[in-house]
């Protein structure tokens, strides 16, 4: 009879190990896509850093993982005219722009992301 128990604990723990890794690995394991699969990279056509005049570089508050930064990357790049790339470890985001951006602009974009810009740095 113990051994019946012991076996059915073993079998109920096995099962449950299987189903997180199949579920990790269906929908990742980052804290903001648990429970759906993650974002497609918005790509921007234009990759010539040449061609972005405009440097700025943003602190974001909020970002844990990279399923954060995506998001904050593809709210930046959707338009266009802009490419973000944005660094999970530092909570900063490098953009390059085509045209000047407002520092109120780029804090809209970012909160309507889910996510806090504390500030914004135009780099020459």
């Amino acid at each position: 009879m113990g051994n019946a128990v012991i076996i059915a604990a073993l079998v109920l723990i096995v099962g449950l190990a299987v189903y997180s890794t199949v579920k990790r690995i269906r929908y990742g394991s980052s804290c903001c896509g648990e429970r759906e699969p993650g974002e497609k990279k918005v790509r921007v056509k234009d990759r010539n850093k040449a061609d972005y005049p405009f440097t700025y570089t943003l602190k974001v508050d909020g970002m844990h993982c990279s399923n954060c930064a995506l998001r904050v990357e593809n709210a930046l790049n959707r338009c266009g005219y802009r490419w973000a790339k944005a660094d999970v470890g530092n909570k900063r985001v490098e953009l390059l722009s085509k045209q000047e951006e407002s520092d109120t602009e780029l804090g809209r974009i970012i909160a309507a992301s889910g996510y806090t810009m504390l500030s914004c740095e135009k780099n020459c």
